[in-house]
């Protein structure tokens, strides 16, 4: 083969940049948490296909103990990750489910799910993310479903400066390049969730889907990307690209990398519900209010 010919078939990454960065806006939901608005979906700002991105975090009982009582969801994809605390998940099916220290939850709203998300302490620290995540036309009226994940089976990446990222679901590799992958796969908008721990100065490299929307949150620390700084509390939404190349700060960085194939298909929200036109707006409030939003009522 020709060096020609071999130079031909070598492409080298595409650096990832920010494109637009922003800072979390403190927020209300629930019976009263309070919490970190990261970014929610609104025509100027299209994260296709992410909703919206919660943080909530306070050593104050008041700000979190009201919890999340129960309400209706329709038409999209939960993620909780604890990072500490104990929270109980109900739902209309009987189920329930207790999240802890590092653990996830990932739940398919699909056509109707009633549930509650309480707190199952009085005093000390809890911290952790909600993600939403947009399904396609095609599966929002699919049977709610949800999986809960224990920390202890989030596959971790070692990296070689004694970082390490945990693989929530896409993938990335650790310190022998060896592929480390989530437990979450298999889902039409192909999903990347990850957490990296850096120490002071590290670099750490992954590669992210081309096409992919993109962001990253700092939670702790401060990271630069491509010559920009980032600060805790702030996202960078990416330009397009292969790679993404941060190093952090100097005291370190907690970091979540979240990416997904955009759906490109109109989306229409009224609260819990995310469709894809008016009318089917309408016929979830409908649903909910004749008690029938689930499929499974009387």
């Amino acid at each position: 083969m020709s060096t020609e010919t071999t130079a031909s078939l070598t492409t080298s990454p595409v650096q990832r940049h920010v494109a637009t960065a922003l800072r979390g806006q403190p927020a209300e939901d629930g019976a009263g948490v309070r919490l970190t608005r990261v970014f929610q979906a609104r025509s100027t700002l299209n994260l296709d296909p992410f909703l919206m991105l919660d943080e909530f975090a306070s050593d104050q009982a008041d700000d979190y103990i009201a919890g999340f009582p129960s309400h209706p969801h329709r038409g999209f994809e939960t993620v909780t990750y604890m990072l500490q605390g104990h929270m109980l998940h109900e739902d209309h099916l009987g189920h329930q489910g207790h999240l802890r220290d590092g653990d996830v939850q990932w739940m398919t709203a699909g056509r109707g799910i009633i549930h509650s998300e309480m707190p199952q302490q009085k005093e000390g620290r809890m911290r952790g993310f909600q993600l939403w995540i947009n399904l396609p036309a095609a599966e929002k009226m699919k049977p709610a479903a949800y999986r809960d994940i224990p920390a202890a089976q989030i596959p971790r990446a070692e990296l070689a400066d004694g970082g390490w990222v945990k693989v929530i679901a896409g993938e990335t590799t650790d310190a022998q390049g060896q592929s480390v992958r989530g437990p979450i796969r298999g889902l039409s908008t192909q999903p990347v969730y990850l957490h990296a721990h850096l120490p002071a100065g590290a670099i750490w490299q992954t590669a992210v889907p081309s096409g992919h929307t993109a962001l990253v949150y700092v939670a702790d620390g401060e990271v630069q990307i491509d010559g920009r700084a980032l600060h805790q509390g702030w996202a960078g939404v990416l330009g397009d690209g292969t790679q993404l190349t941060l190093t952090a700060g100097p005291q370190g960085a907690d970091v979540l990398l979240l990416a997904g194939k955009p759906l490109r298909e109109p989306v229409v929200q009224y609260g819990p519900f995310v469709m894809n036109t008016r009318e089917e707006i309408e016929q979830a409030l409908r649903d909910y209010n004749q008690g029938t939003l689930t499929g499974l009522e009387n």
